[in-house]
């Protein structure tokens, strides 16, 4: 999901390291905010690409096509807001000393985890859990 975004920097961190020094919060930092900009730049490219194109079209399959690229836009849009919200809740986790906690056992998350989700909130064992609870409570309401 997420990109190798600190191509320019030879550090990775290391589960052999202690957990989040300040090398790993700055990589993760740096992938965060690289991340964040990334969005906010395509979200951008949306609104000009929106702003460009006319659904004044005379034909209806025309019209028709305009709208759903239009809608399925902006669904990805919305999906992306979200995320950006999830970015800046782990840049102030990184502020104030929580990033990489799990928000359930305030266990440490895997390196391994953060790298490939760095807005992951729950360890590995807590989210397989929370998955599985979700799974039991939709089976029952049916």
């Amino acid at each position: 999901m997420v990109k190798n975004i600190n191509k320019k920097t030879k550090y990775e961190p290391s589960e052999k390291e202690e957990f989040m020094n300040s090398k790993q919060l700055k990589y993760f930092k740096s992938m965060l905010l690289s991340w964040k900009e990334d969005l906010l730049q395509e979200s951008s490219n949306t609104l000009d690409h929106l702003k460009e194109e006319s659904s004044n079209k005379p034909d209806n399959a025309d019209r028709a096509s305009i709208e759903s690229e239009r809608s399925l836009e902006l669904r990805t849009r919305d999906r992306e807001r979200k995320l950006l919200n999830k970015i800046n809740k782990a840049l102030r986790k990184i502020d104030d000393g929580t990033y990489g906690y799990c928000e359930e056992t305030h266990k440490p998350i895997s390196i391994a985890r953060l790298k490939a989700r760095p807005i992951a909130t729950l360890s590995l064992e807590a989210q397989e859990m929370h998955e599985k609870f979700e799974k039991i409570y939709k089976e029952k309401e049916y």
